[in-house]
């Protein structure tokens, strides 16, 4: 007798899934029995994602291009409605650090690129799936964002900006979902973790000390799930706790 995966017949995006947590979550949503719709730069990684799902049994969708792609961005929900009508999942992962330095010495193009990354691309991933996500019986939006939101730490402000900007942008989108739709909306905060954005971050930190992604990956199919009724909240992998406003600083 076999029992049936927790997300079988369904529908998930993720992005930035080309290696790090996205790349573990896809693996993971897969593996739940999801489609994975699979985005990010990195055509190789790509590849490589799809090698491992399917030879486990998963099935998985590429869709290579730039999160800042905000073009691609509408193509991509134009495709899944074509495809398949609905979206169940979207795990929005993609993101860069930034320049670590003062706020003074931002070049203004690096000030934007991280801008465009972090925050307008999940804008314009709301504004292109949510049609979408409104159409399944029980949409899921998981947006990543940072503890170093609620830290005063030196030379992390774009990153720390724009990472508060997502924690708005999720809320409100929650807000506007809560009532008379399926779709429901988490914050996660992972917390320092074994990627190479914490590497080129913290050059000097032994990383065999940290968490991995496919630690945190579970944790991130929970929210994902038909069953998963909370909204608007944050989940703080460190703590392993939900909360109603916002991670201990």
């Amino acid at each position: 007798m076999t029992t049936e995966l927790p997300l079988a017949g369904r529908v998930a995006v993720v992005t930035g899934a080309s290696r790090g947590i996205g790349y573990a979550v896809a693996k993971a949503l897969a593996g739940a029995g999801a489609h994975v719709v699979a985005t990010a730069r990195t055509q190789g990684g790509l590849e490589e994602l799809d090698d491992e799902i399917r030879a486990a049994g998963g099935s998985a969708t590429l869709a290579p291009f730039a999160i800042d792609d905000f073009d691609a961005i509408d193509r991509l929900g134009a495709a899944l409605y074509q495809r398949f009508g609905k979206l169940d999942v979207l795990v929005a992962n993609a993101g860069q650090l930034g320049p670590l330095t003062p706020l003074g010495h931002v070049e203004p193009k690096e000030w934007d690129k991280t801008v465009a990354v972090n925050l307008t691309a999940n804008w314009r991933l709301i504004r292109s799936l949510d049609p979408l996500l409104r159409a399944s019986d029980a949409g899921r939006a998981v947006f990543l964002t940072s503890g170093v939101v609620h830290k005063d730490r030196a030379y992390w402000g774009p990153y720390a900006v724009t990472k508060a900007g997502v924690e708005a942008l999720a809320r409100s989108y929650a807000a506007e979902t809560r009532t008379n739709t399926a779709v429901r909306v988490t914050l996660v905060n992972p917390g320092p973790l074994r990627t190479a954005m914490r590497a080129r971050a913290m050059p000097g930190e032994d990383a065999a000390t940290l968490k991995t992604p496919a630690e945190l990956a579970p944790k991130i199919v929970a929210l994902c799930l038909p069953s998963w009724t909370e909204t608007g909240k944050l989940y703080d992998f460190p703590a392993d706790s939900l909360l109603a406003f916002q991670p201990p600083a």
